[in-house]
């Protein structure tokens, strides 16, 4: 379980979060969503220490993060897996050794056992034998189902997925929300899903936090959402043509 404690953040004179309290459960796809500048995407880099909170504590599993050293850190980020909104995979690293490069980095594994762990992960999401293609030679969706297998090659308890499906069709979204869905449960991860991507809420949200000005405006989840009456949570929601014709089936 990942916890937030009343954790603010400032820039300046802007205070983007303002005493945010949040617990992600392990095994849950934990969805984060907020329109535009409402603080979610400074909340997810908050989480993982790319920012330092000015007040609060972030927890791993009771593990005080927030007020950990930089070394003392590196412990607990060993065993967070990352999917980054463009996949960020390496255009000159072939899919296997994008894959197996955490393993290289955090690990002292023979070159036998990384490449067992590589083709597991890949077996995952289903690109066995794409090992020596290099990312020119994907399709976007391939790009983010790699980029998946390298997020868990070091079996993360944490999972952190930034706009997984920013630039995908319908359908190779659905491919990648099934494919976080299914990890996380099966290898039970703490998974947060930073998205403003409503067929993703409806479909895998299993824990929602709308963010709305900095702060915790709404908790539920997918089957909650459609019938909650918070006003700028359903100006949100049913700004979308799914959630329209879903509501008028409710």
């Amino acid at each position: 379980m990942i916890e937030a404690q009343n954790i603010s953040k400032s820039f300046g004179d802007n205070k983007v979060l303002k005493n945010v309290s949040l617990k992600f459960e392990k095994g849950k796809t934990n969805l984060i969503i907020g329109q535009s500048g409402s603080g979610k995407t400074v909340l997810m880099k908050c989480l993982v220490g790319l920012h330092e909170v000015d007040e609060g504590h972030i927890l791993f599993d009771d593990r005080d993060f927030s007020a950990m050293t930089f070394k003392k850190r590196k412990d607990i980020r060993k065993e967070i897996g990352m999917l980054f909104q463009g996949g960020a995979l390496f255009d000159s690293l072939t899919v296997e050794q994008n894959v197996m490069f955490p393993i290289t980095i955090f690990t002292n594994q023979s070159k036998e056992e990384k490449l067992d762990r590589v083709n597991f992960c890949l077996k995952w999401v289903n690109l066995e034998n794409k090992n020596h293609l290099f990312p020119s030679e994907l399709s976007g969706g391939m790009v983010k189902r790699v980029a998946i297998a390298r997020a868990i090659a070091l079996n993360p308890k944490y999972l952190f997925c930034d706009e997984p499906n920013s630039g995908l069709d319908p359908h190779t979204s659905g491919v990648i929300d099934n494919l976080i869905s299914k990890i996380t449960e099966e290898f039970q991860i703490t998974t947060i899903v930073n998205t403003h991507d409503m067929n993703s809420v409806i479909k895998i949200g299993d824990a929602i936090s709308y963010i709305h000005e900095g702060q915790v405006w709404w908790e539920g989840d997918k089957n909650q959402i459609l019938e909650s009456d918070n006003p700028e949570l359903n100006d949100f929601v049913f700004d979308t043509e799914l959630t329209k014709r879903l509501k008028k089936r409710k």
